[in-house]
């Protein structure tokens, strides 16, 4: 069927109205996302995140509840019983791809700005990004681990191994006294695979110094946080890029 002839979703067939349905999640995603940033933008990360918490609250109630009696499956303590009910192995192994997922989507809006626009704009773009999003991942794992308010290195050290990136990349940390720990990352999926290639490392020191620097700033505000090294850095073999936090 020609969808450029129809006049309302009921005149299209089957194939059709489940891609418009898929294309309607779509939007409810960018709607989300854009209120959350308009916010930002107009009353600042501290009252965005606030009102974002309380808003996904109440929007995860009122979805997840419509969509499981629409499509007949059971929640069970405020996620799908599916989940519950899936074998350990099985539940990690989506957690990893919901990550890769995570990685790959990120990859493809680098390169649809960087093959329109040129790398200029992919990195400035990127580093922009990241500087939403790290702070938003932040508050959401301090949310999820029920941090305290100043958790401190101890507090970082375990959000930084609820971040999308530890379950895709290989990390390790160096906890050289009370108040130092060193982060590394020593296997980076998307710098190891330009490897495979022959290809330069990626420079990402620009993104990863918005990145590391605003994820624990949204731990805990005492948190300073330095570069050892990061692409274009030259670095050892056992590490792309290594980040010493104080307190």
């Amino acid at each position: 069927m020609d969808i450029r002839s129809v006049d309302q979703p009921e005149e299209m067939d089957q194939s059709d109205i489940a891609a418009l349905v898929v294309d309607q999640f779509h939007r409810i995603i960018i709607h989300h996302a854009l209120w959350f940033t308009e916010v930002w933008h107009q009353m600042g990360m501290e009252q965005a995140l606030k009102t974002l918490s309380e808003a996904f609250d109440r929007s995860y109630g009122i979805q997840m509840g419509r969509l499981s009696k629409q499509l007949g499956f059971e929640m069970k303590d405020n996620v799908p019983a599916a989940l519950l009910n899936m074998p350990m192995e099985q539940l990690l192994a989506l957690l990893d791809s919901v990550a890769v997922n995570w990685l790959a989507n990120d990859g493809v809006w680098f390169q649809a700005v960087e093959f329109s626009q040129g790398m200029n704009d992919a990195k400035r773009c990127n580093d922009s990004c990241w500087g939403r999003f790290s702070p938003f991942e932040a508050h959401s794992i301090r949310k999820f681990l029920n941090l305290p308010e100043h958790p401190g290195l101890t507090g970082l050290k375990q959000a930084l191994n609820f971040r999308l990136y530890a379950r895709i990349n290989e990390q390790s940390f160096v906890e050289k006294s009370d108040h130092e720990l060193i982060f590394q990352m020593n296997d980076c999926r998307v710098q190891s695979a330009r490897k495979r290639k022959g290809l330069n490392d990626y420079p990402c020191k620009s993104g990863g110094l918005v990145e590391y620097t605003y994820f624990a700033r949204a731990i805990d505000p005492d948190i300073k946080t330095e570069c050892i090294g990061c692409p274009p850095d030259a670095h050892p073999d056992d590490w792309f890029c290594s980040w010493r936090f104080t307190i």
